[in-house]
């Protein structure tokens, strides 16, 4: 158990201007392989750097190798073939122009395959370079139905359920290997649940099931997954995040966690929930009642501190949002973080460098205020 860790972020920081040139230099040819792998190797021990300085004490390497938090599922399998999947997100009170979305995607068009172990690399060098605890992020195989197109998949996986069974296989391989390199804290990022608990999500976008179907699917998925990691490795913390969407400062989704609480905090045997609560977009901590309560019980993570946004909270008001939190979980199984990432996509949110580092700070003075 990790309870201990009251002050955490979720993963990604932003990339330097000079790493985000240099990924672009190699995408023209003009940079090799080995010479853009220096280059992310400097720009993670600058993460590192950060996230010492601002205090914290559990470390990721800012998902600095990736283009993306899917990297996971985009960049490490084989059986992919690009496809185009426009997505609405939203900043400032109105939707974005289509021009400013990628709309750039990929579809399982055969039996998926890993091509690179990308979080072993990663976390081989954590291993090396990290001051203290660290931990991998990945995308939640629970989320492979966006991999699913039913024109180019259904040949190969005649169902998204079918799809992510292989993906829920390969996501245990591929843990198990981490487990191997010395790896003990893994954090799962499953967004499926949005499509739950968010009211606007039409059926198409469900994948034609039901939101109880849908929950029921995701809940077996995030449980399988974790569950076979815990059996086998007690020792190691296993953490979820989940979020409303975060890319360059907009999100995508809406909804109290109250559809899919008692089950998901129930039935997923994570050490660690990370959630968003940073806006009224995540509702009330009312949900968190069905939280399984005690020394055993997991830790919440409350995700208050905004990556998209440079105003600086308030601590008074982010210590007084932790005891409305805590009338529902007990205080020492609380921790607090910002909602998500500060660069889901390498771009990153529209802030400074500095106001992710005062953010940061933010979040180790706050927790050490409430818990010492």
């Amino acid at each position: 158990m990790t309870t201990a860790y009251h002050a955490e972020h979720v993963g990604s920081l932003l990339r330097p201007p000079w790493l985000l040139q240099a990924r672009q230099a190699r995408e023209r040819g003009a940079l090799s392989a080995q010479e853009l792998r220096e280059l992310e190797d400097r720009a993670v021990i600058e993460h590192i750097a950060l996230q010492r300085d601002a205090g914290l004490t559990v470390f990721t390497d800012g998902e600095a190798r990736r283009e993306s938090w899917r990297a996971g599922l985009m960049e490490s399998l084989d059986g992919l073939v690009p496809v185009t999947r426009p997505m609405t997100w939203y900043r400032d009170g109105r939707a974005l122009p289509p021009e400013e979305v990628p709309s750039e995607g990929a579809a399982a068009s055969a039996r998926v395959t890993r091509k690179q172990d990308l979080t072993g690399a990663e976390a081989a060098f954590m291993a090396r370079h990290a001051p203290g605890a660290f931990k991998i992020t990945m995308i939640s195989a629970s989320m492979g139905g966006m991999i699913w197109h039913p024109q180019v998949s259904a040949a190969v996986y005649p169902t998204q359920a079918s799809l992510i069974e292989d993906l829920a296989q390969l996501q245990i391989e591929e843990i198990e290997g981490l487990v191997g390199q010395g790896v003990r804290w893994i954090q799962l990022d499953s967004l499926a649940y949005n499509r739950v608990f968010d009211p606007a999500k039409a059926d198409n976008v469900r994948g034609g099931l039901s939101p109880r179907q849908l929950l029921e699917a995701t809940v077996t998925v995030d449980a399988r997954i974790v569950g076979a990691i815990k059996d086998k490795h007690p020792d190691v913390t296993m953490a979820m995040h989940i979020c409303r969407g975060n890319f360059r400062s907009a999100w995508g989704g809406e909804g109290s966690y109250e559809p899919v609480a008692e089950r998901l905090f129930n039935e997923v045997p994570v050490d660690r929930f990370l959630l968003e609560y940073d806006t009224g977009r995540a509702g009330g901590f009312e949900p968190l009642r069905f939280v399984p309560a005690g020394p055993a019980g997991p830790t919440v993570v409350l995700g208050l501190v905004s990556t998209k946004v440079p105003r600086l909270e308030d601590a008074g008001d982010l210590r007084r949002r932790i005891d409305e939190a805590a009338r529902f979980v007990p205080a020492g199984n609380l921790a607090i973080s910002p909602q998500c990432g500060f660069a889901s996509g390498s771009a990153g949110n529209l802030i400074t460098l500095d106001d992710e580092r005062r953010k940061l700070e933010l979040v180790v003075e706050v927790a050490s205020r409430v818990w010492g």
